[in-house]
């Protein structure tokens, strides 16, 4: 064990990430486990020989007066009062990405942050790799938690980590290449500011070795900032054909095409939907780079890369009528990118659960920039609020409210032969559905029903 694991330790948090640490704890022969969460624990099987002191309810918390070491989870605030005390006396707080940046012995390590896209591009990256006989595994915040990683990990690995600002908040090492994506405005109910989000974000390059890469998006000013904080000698920059640093990149992507090293891959080649979807396309691709992939097989294996169910996914034509399933586009700078790729007369169903999104931005840009866009149909929470915005904003096409998403459906129907549905919330799911894949899956089912 390393330093950093002094018994006995705390898992705060019981989730799925909670779990996994408490098996990782278990397997590393830690005899003096404290289990901490707000909801009631219930123990696996604990092997003999191991005491295991459980606290939950409201002072939950109470649990760390009897911890030297703590493994915080990433939902839990680590800016805590009670946190706070318990290092003030000494105690040791880590996080499993802690750990296991401290522990792998992968050959390479991919991190992948950002507001939108790290899914597909952790993904993508995997996908790349196994096409090019790369042993690879993903993990994090998407895949399997970190931690089991280590369990039998072969050292001729990578490891490929897709890595949100909770689990990047309190993180003192980085992995040797650091993927940059676009980074806006996300998780405000949790962060205390927008700076304390995105300075989370610049834990993902801010320890990294000289030795390492960087890959960002040049064009995005935020991105930009979090990368110049990398001591990385290599960086790897995107670029955008109409963007103020255009020519000035590793990457460019003008229109539907990505360069890099003189060789050229076209989304029209490829399986994928959505023109948004060559920004993730290099950063993976510039990532593999990185691994000592050859640019030319990059391309050749996305063009087999089939997208991550529920984003913006194209179910197929019936009727006429082309259907996009983009139930994981819960924010709505994710909206604003999937509708921009919409090229036939197309009919949107938005809205979902309140997080105190502001839809000025999209509204405007789609009553402004969307001219194909006919009708709106809105669900959830957020639609009356939503309706009420895209009025300011001048929306002149039908816009109504329903209760169920099977109502709203069968209104968009209505954009007739020729034109396309697609669902593209820019809200959470909460509410209708347990979560954005049942919602996703409500509307695959109403599509095989047209």
């Amino acid at each position: 064990m390393q330093n950093s694991i002094v018994a006995p330790v705390g898992v705060l948090g019981f989730g799925v990430e909670g779990q996994s640490t408490f098996n990782y704890l278990v397997r590393s022969g830690i005899k003096d486990i404290v289990v901490m969460d707000k909801n009631p624990v219930s123990l696996p099987k604990v092997p003999a020989g191991v005491n295991v002191k459980t606290f939950s309810g409201n002072n939950y918390m109470d649990g760390l007066k009897d911890c030297v070491t703590v493994v915080r989870s990433a939902g839990v605030y680590p800016m805590s009062q009670e946190l706070f005390k318990f290092q003030m006396n000494g105690g040791l707080m880590t996080s499993q990405i802690q750990l296991f940046l401290e522990q792998t012995k992968s050959k390479k390590v991919v991190g992948v942050t950002g507001t939108l896209g790290k899914g597909s591009t952790v993904s993508m990256i995997s996908h790349i790799l196994t096409k090019c006989g790369v042993s690879n595994e993903i993990g994090g915040n998407f895949g399997v938690p970190a931690l089991d990683l280590l369990e039998n990990e072969p050292n001729d690995r990578v490891s490929i980590l897709e890595l949100s600002s909770f689990q990047l908040m309190t993180l003192s090492l980085s992995p040797d290449v650091a993927v940059v994506l676009r980074v806006s405005t996300e998780h405000l109910d949790w962060h205390k500011s927008v700076e304390e989000y995105r300075d989370a974000k610049a834990n993902l390059v801010r320890w990294q070795k000289r030795s390492g890469t960087c890959v960002f998006l040049k064009d995005a000013a935020p991105t930009a900032k979090i990368a110049a904080e990398s001591p990385a000698t290599t960086k790897y920059a995107i670029t955008l054909a109409d963007g103020p640093n255009f020519g000035d990149g590793d990457a460019v992507i003008d229109g539907a095409t990505l360069a890099i090293d003189d060789e050229k891959l076209f989304l029209a080649d490829c399986k994928v939907r959505g023109i948004y979807q060559l920004e993730n396309m290099a950063a993976a691709t510039l990532a593999v780079k990185a691994l000592g992939i050859k640019v030319a097989d990059a391309f050749e294996a996305l063009k087999s890369y089939e997208t991550l169910p529920f984003r913006m996914e194209f179910k197929g034509e019936k009727n006429g009528i082309e259907f996009y399933n983009d139930s994981y586009a819960t924010r709505p700078d994710a909206t604003i990118a999937a509708t921009a790729s919409m090229k036939r007369p197309f009919a949107l169903i938005l809205g979902g659960s309140e997080k105190n999104a502001d839809f000025t931005e999209l509204s405007k840009i789609l009553v402004e920039e969307r001219p194909n866009l006919k009708r709106i149909a809105l669900i959830g929470a957020t639609a009356q609020r939503m309706l009420e915005s895209l009025t300011q904003a001048g929306l002149q096409i039908p816009a109504n409210i329903f209760p169920t998403l099977e109502e709203a459906f069968a209104d968009s129907l209505a954009i007739g032969k020729g034109g396309t549905v697609i669902m593209s919330p820019a809200c959470a799911s909460f509410g209708l559905f347990k979560n954005y894949k049942v919602r996703g899956q409500v509307f695959d089912k109403l599509v095989a029903e047209v």
